[in-house]
């Protein structure tokens, strides 16, 4: 009876199986930059860590992949750094992994239409980006500072997928888009139909001077679609975490991000372009304590 009791007792000691981390990665459209970023950095997050499960969820991009963090909806996302606060209000509830590459802002249309510069957007169908979008923050800025706000286009919120759709019915003389080099569905559209991308340098100034100075100019070389290279609009692109999260958790996930870059970059070359020098170049967001203790930790 002793050795009954004795072992029922070892067994009461025994630990539970804790349940696995769950990671909800917040990304955006299924053929965009995020989503293929994203699901290869969840295929690498599952395999190397075993308390986490994480996974992706597809949304309309950064200004709501930070909704989902603030909600409590989602763990991790990625967000352009044009859709953040300027400045911290009290204790901020998202927190940066890092600088992971730059959107470049996309403005499309057909190769024999009207729409050669912003100003031939007036009174034109446009898509700026789905509601929530970091494509459409960008693109209703851009359309202000060129004097194209309210009515003088006519504007329409689709989402990547769809924009691209509704250009080839006809439906819309153009779209906006921002997204790492090569965005596939683009890239898709070009090699079925001819396409141009308006060149919008002219602009990075502008927006600097009435927004955020996070605007940069990029080049989108001929290489990329194959047609005339521009110049266009760019800003800052992050992975970032919710506030809270075990300081332990995000170093090993910051970590594998750096340390599986040439996997990533396979999903997408965006990827490719990190590296910790780049990546705490956080601005407005200070950098989540596992991510600053990592990168401390290989500073050389």
């Amino acid at each position: 009876m002793l050795l009954v009791v004795a072992a029922a007792g070892l067994a009461g000691c025994r630990d539970e199986p804790t349940e696995p981390v769950q990671l909800r990665i917040a990304t955006g459209s299924p053929t965009a930059v995020y989503h293929a970023f994203g699901q290869s950095l969840a295929a690498v997050l599952n395999r190397e860590l075993p308390s986490v499960r994480a996974s992706v969820v597809v949304t309309a991009a950064s200004a709501e992949n930070v909704r989902l963090l603030r909600a409590g909806e989602a763990e991790l996302g990625f967000t352009q750094a044009d859709v953040l606060p300027t400045g911290p209000a009290g204790e901020p509830s998202v927190l940066a992994v890092a600088r992971v590459y730059d959107d470049l802002l996309h403005l499309v249309t057909t190769a024999g239409g009207p729409v050669r510069t912003v100003a031939d957007l007036r009174g034109r169908r446009v898509s700026v980006g789905a509601a929530g979008s970091g494509t459409e923050v960008t693109a209703t800025r851009l359309l202000a500072v060129a004097q194209l706000g309210g009515d003088r286009v006519r504007q329409e919120h689709l989402g990547l997928d769809d924009s691209v759709a509704a250009l080839r019915a006809g439906r819309i003389d153009a779209f906006f888009f921002s997204g790492g080099l090569p965005v596939r569905a683009v890239d898709e559209l070009a090699g079925a139909s001819a396409i141009r991308v308006v060149d919008l340098g002219d602009w990075t100034e502008p927006l600097r001077r009435s927004y955020r100075e996070v605007y940069v100019s990029r080049d989108i070389p001929r290489s990329v679609y194959d047609v005339d290279p521009v110049t266009t609009v760019a800003n800052p692109n992050y992975l970032v975490v919710r506030a809270g999260l075990p300081e332990a958790l995000i170093r090993d996930v910051t970590r594998l991000l750096m340390e599986r870059r040439a996997e990533l970059a396979a999903a997408h070359p965006a990827a490719g372009r990190m590296s910790p020098r780049s990546a705490i170049a956080t601005t407005p967001l200070p950098l989540h304590p596992g991510a600053a203790a990592w990168y401390r930790s290989v500073k050389p």
